[in-house]
């Protein structure tokens, strides 16, 4: 079976639409062409209606991954669209239906589509979960991923807490763990002069980094109240907080201006466009995570490829992630803890040490590492299916 090449089509958010789950999968096919597998991914024609997305917008201003077909289909609340989808899969007959999951509302349609797709006995499907239950939960929310955990024929998880979760809906279903790969689609790193400058932000000081979508679960404003220790008031130290609201930033800018921190939290409160995450990173001496819940975070993956250390919280797969002391911190959710952490690390100079530890554990986080999780899930279905009974 080795050197097998195997046709594989990707199901879920991908260009044009922007976010990480997008760029995780324009890069997981990437890797997937390089290795000499036949790809193509079919993404939405409409992803959330205006209504239910709490954005700006939905899209990109970036180009699309360079060689991969991308067909935008799928309808997220058109069931007619959803047979129409299943049946075009069904006839194209892939090996593997490789499908991204993470929000159950996208359940019934993900499941009609993979229920017909491998109903040709040829197609399995598998799932690459981000989470199995939601960080915001709804009424209905187990019924609709009950719905697409029953169509699937194997799994992908990124973080022990998703597989745990995922075992209580469908027993024995294959499953691999494979923690999320590197974002290294995003550039290379930036010299912390060119970053700043392009930044406007003032090289006297120090910098820690919040980014990316700011929902309650993320935890910002512990973080916050964390920076207002007054131990921290003494040190040249500034907090940019890089990512655009999905939801209604007043009780943030309330803390700031309660702590008086209105000069020292620099708020870029806008999505940040692919170009220009290199900047942010680069310009950091520490990215922080202070999430009140998790399974994994694309964030976290992002600073490995940077080399930047991190504070995260021992919530989820994120304690999974990060080495405690070796690659930066793992704290409880607490203002206090994150404080300590912060006054440890600027007090003691830690930068180089931890971004040591960095540079040696982001080795483990290889996209071929996760192609040949996928496959080993592929496999496992197909034996499943071939064994007695």
């Amino acid at each position: 079976m080795i050197g097998r090449k195997l046709k594989i089509l990707s199901l879920g958010p991908a260009w044009p639409y922007r976010g990480g789950i997008a760029s995780f999968n324009d890069r997981l096919a990437q890797q997937f062409s390089s290795e000499g597998h036949t790809i193509e991914i079919f993404t939405f024609r409409l992803q959330y209606p205006a209504i239910l997305f709490p954005g700006k917008t939905q899209y990109t201003d970036g180009p699309p991954p360079e060689g991969i077909r991308i067909t935008r289909i799928l309808n997220s609340i058109n069931p007619l669209n959803w047979i129409s989808t299943g049946l075009k899969i069904r006839r194209l007959k892939p090996d593997i239906l490789l499908i991204r999951f993470w929000l159950p509302f996208m359940g019934p349609g993900l499941g009609t589509v993979a229920r017909i797709a491998r109903s040709n006995e040829i197609t399995k499907v598998v799932c690459i979960f981000d989470n199995v239950v939601p960080h915001e939960k709804r009424p209905g929310d187990r019924q609709l991923t009950s719905y697409l955990t029953g169509s699937i024929d194997g799994a992908i998880v990124m973080a022990g807490s998703v597989g745990e979760e995922l075992s209580a809906f469908r027993a024995g279903l294959p499953v691999k763990l494979n923690p999320h790969p590197l974002f290294d689609n995003y550039g290379t790193i930036v010299s912390r002069v060119e970053s700043l400058a392009a930044l406007h932000l003032d090289d006297e000081y120090r910098y820690m980094l919040f980014f990316g979508f700011i929902r309650a679960y993320k935890g910002l404003d512990l973080l916050i109240k964390a920076f207002a220790d007054k131990r921290l008031r003494k040190q040249k130290l500034k907090l940019i907080v890089a990512g655009e609201f999905y939801e209604d930033a007043g009780p943030y800018k309330q803390l700031i201006k309660l702590y008086d921190l209105e000069k020292d939290v620099i708020l870029f409160d806008h999505f940040i466009r692919d170009a220009d995450v290199p900047l942010f990173f680069s310009a950091a001496d520490i990215v922080i995570q202070p999430y009140k819940s998790a399974t994994q975070s694309g964030v976290t993956q992002i600073a490995f490829h940077y080399e930047k250390p991190m504070l995260v919280t021992e919530v989820g797969g994120l304690r999974e992630i990060v080495s405690d002391r070796i690659c930066g911190y793992v704290v409880r959710p607490e203002p206090e803890e994150i404080a300590e952490a912060i006054i440890d690390y600027f007090t003691n100079n830690r930068l180089e040490e931890f971004s040591e530890g960095v540079r040696r554990k982001k080795e483990q986080f290889s996209w071929d590492k996760m192609t040949a999780s996928i496959i080993e899930v592929y496999d496992n279905c197909l034996a499943k299916k071939q064994s007695p009974g």
